[in-house]
């Protein structure tokens, strides 16, 4: 995912969050802190993301220092809001790889932010965990992508939709890597499954009148839409389209809907029967996720709407993290990341999460839902899902020294034009 600038950068300086451990913790412990730097959006027109994604991180550090620390060693967040604005990602990123001397960073939401972090952190040889879905490509053997790509949620989610509606797609996406990329992806599995992409269309993200697309879409006559829009602007979609009376004729899946909580922001009318797969839902049904809700909301220092994919991901690339530290029995970069390819196993809200040693992406579960009367319903799951588009470009075992985004090459791999 990705966002535009536009006026995000009327903000002139982001002040840091003061997230450390409180001293009565810290106090419990002999050794010094371990430090967590965190880069999570809490302003700027993404902090709907980001601000649960922080609460979810504060949650697994409190956990990890409730249960007696890292190798008997507090962890200490120190974390800095971005405001969506690139120029604060590499600024934060230094400063907490060069002037907070963090042994890791979790954070970045867009693929933007990712590209802004992820060389400032190779470059001072400090590890980085992104916890977001997003396009798939990046192989770089100092970054760990926690979130699902389009071989895992866009896969499941096309031919379950073909099947149910019609092989004819119209898809809508925002213009940017995330849709552009991702747009390839659906007309791809579209094909595969015998079906036509009519068109591709792509907005900026600040575009809101969408009545010319919605004329197009009545006049072409598909089974189905897919949504690869994104952020607040495009939302304005949704209630134009279910207000021209396309809704009810003409049914909608997407692969970024609900992320954050959309679902109980519109209109049932505007949202009903809508498709979406992740990697995570809150309706996830099991102890382990019941309890990490309930002690999310519990300790959050505000209410959180609805917890998608990222919020989990962001706790659970906490404790993949602290599980590679436990076995390396260090926090030395290189040990954690010889540690994470054993490879490192969680039971996290989600399910079971595995590094998948080639990519450094995860193997995990994926779910697809059905949103009726605004909420999620979760009408089939796959356990153990592996990363195989960007395996198809990416093999860490072989060249380990890689940091690249294969973002076009991906596409050309998997036979994409």
């Amino acid at each position: 995912m990705s966002v535009s600038r536009r006026s995000l950068l009327k903000s002139v300086a982001a002040a840091p969050l003061a997230l450390a451990a409180p001293s009565l913790v810290r106090s419990a412990f002999a050794a010094d802190p371990i430090k967590m730097g965190v880069l999570l959006d809490q302003s700027g027109g993404i902090e709907l993301l980001g601000s649960p994604m922080l609460e979810a991180t504060r949650l697994a550090v409190k956990e990890i220092n409730d249960s007696g620390g890292l190798l008997d060693r507090p962890v200490e967040i120190i974390a800095y809001d971005p405001q969506t604005t690139i120029q604060f990602y590499t600024q934060y990123a230094t400063q907490l790889a060069a002037g907070d001397q963090v042994d890791v960073v979790q954070g970045g939401i867009t693929s933007a932010s990712r590209e802004a972090i992820r060389p400032v952190l190779n470059r001072f040889q400090k590890l980085y965990f992104y916890n977001t879905f997003y396009e798939g490509g990046v192989c770089d053997f100092n970054n760990v992508c926690t979130g699902s790509t389009p071989a895992q949620t866009v896969e499941k989610l096309i031919p379950y939709a073909m099947k149910k509606w019609g092989s004819k797609v119209y898809v809508l996406a925002a213009d940017y890597n995330y849709g552009q990329i991702t747009s390839q992806w659906v007309k791809k599995y579209v094909g595969d499954n015998g079906g036509e992409v009519q068109e591709i269309e792509f907005f900026p993200l600040d575009v809101t009148n969408f009545g010319p697309t919605i004329k197009k879409i009545e006049a072409a006559k598909p089974d189905f839409v897919v949504s690869a829009l994104v952020g607040a602007a495009h939302i304005s979609f949704y209630k134009q389209y279910a207000a021209a009376g396309l809704k009810a004729k003409i049914p909608l899946a997407s692969t970024v809907f609900s992320a954050g909580g959309e679902q109980t922001l519109l209109g049932a009318e505007e949202t009903e029967g809508m498709l979406v797969s992740f990697a995570y839902f809150e309706e996830i049904d099991t102890p382990k996720n019941a309890k990490f809700l309930k002690d999310l909301r519990a300790n959050a220092s505000k209410p959180i709407n609805y917890v998608a994919e990222v919020t989990a991901r962001s706790y659970e690339g906490v404790l993949l993290w602290a599980e590679a530290v436990r076995k390396a029995g260090s926090v030395d970069r290189v040990e954690v990341l010889k540690a994470l390819q054993t490879p490192v196993s969680i039971e996290g809200p989600s399910g079971t999460l595995t590094i998948d040693t080639q990519t450094n992406h995860l193997s995990q579960n994926i779910y697809i839902a059905e949103i009726r009367d605004r909420k999620i319903n979760i009408v089939e799951s796959f356990a153990a899902q592996p990363p195989t588009d960007t395996r198809l470009v990416c093999d860490l075992v072989a060249t380990p020294d890689q940091q690249t985004f294969y973002f076009e090459n991906g596409l050309e791999a998997a036979g994409i034009q």
